[in-house]
Parts: structure tokens; sequence; C-alpha cells
């Protein structure tokens, strides 16, 4: 999606200073990708520990005190996906039920970038339950 939305914008600085044409429909995809790229993206960056984090406190920790905590972080993470997936669900349908468009010259369905929402939200909600389990199960070491 990052890869594409660089050949888009390539694409609309050479058609709008190079061929003088206007362009409609390049900066509202790119920014329906970018968006799209970041939320179904966030699960395999919590699965692979790269999200930043502050480590001081777990630092000054015993290993049951760090896994006590990383397991605290499992469960309000999976209540954060868990609220946001419910209301990207809601905001998912509400754009479909209701044949919601862009107020752009283009008009894209809304239901087609709002199915990030849910997406990612829903694979960030499962990864987020597989850390918990590796965690419950002694499998992994708090990160």
């Amino acid at each position: 999606m990052i890869g594409f939305s660089v050949l888009i914008v390539c694409h609309l600085v050479f058609t709008r200073y190079f061929l003088r044409s206007p362009t409609v429909w390049q900066t509202e995809l790119v920014t329906y990708l970018l968006v799209g790229a970041t939320l179904i993206g966030c699960p395999y960056v919590l699965k692979i520990g790269g999200h930043v984090s502050v480590a001081l406190l777990p630092h000054y920790l015993s290993a049951p005190g760090k896994k006590r905590l990383a397991i605290l972080g499992s469960f309000m993470g999976i209540f954060f996906c868990g609220v946001l997936l419910w209301s990207g669900i809601d905001l998912w349908h509400e754009a479909w039920a209701g044949g919601w468009l862009s107020e752009t010259v283009w008009a894209v369905p809304l239901f087609i970038p709002y199915a990030a929402l849910p997406l990612g939200f829903g694979l960030m909600l499962l990864q987020y339950f597989a850390d918990l389990a590796t965690l419950l199960r002694g499998e992994a070491e708090p990160s």
C-alpha cells in the first residue's frame, strides 16, 4: 500500500506539473492507502515488538513484576482495540447502509476505506490475545 502510494504521488506530480492536467483522485486515494497501511500493519508491528515503548519502569521491576505489567498492558490493549473495533464496525456499517460518499469530485463510497478500521483493529485485538496467551503460558518473555 505504501509503495503503491509512492507511485500514485509520482503520477500526481508528473500529471499536475508537467502535463498541466488537473488531478482528482490521487490525493484522496493516497490518504486512504496510507491510513489503511497503518491500521492493517499495526498487528504485525505488535507481533515483532517493533512499537515504541518506554522501558524505564520494566527496567527496575523483577521478572514477575515485568510479567504482571506486560499482562496488564495486554489487557489494556485488548480493551482499547475492542472499543475501536466496535466503533469501527459501527462506522463502517453506517457508511455502507447510508450510502455515504466522500465529499470530493471522485465521490468514493466510504464503506471501502472505512473497512480498514474494523479489519485493522480486529487483527490487532487477535494479536493482543495471542500475546496474552503466550505470556500466561510462559512461552514468551515480557517486552
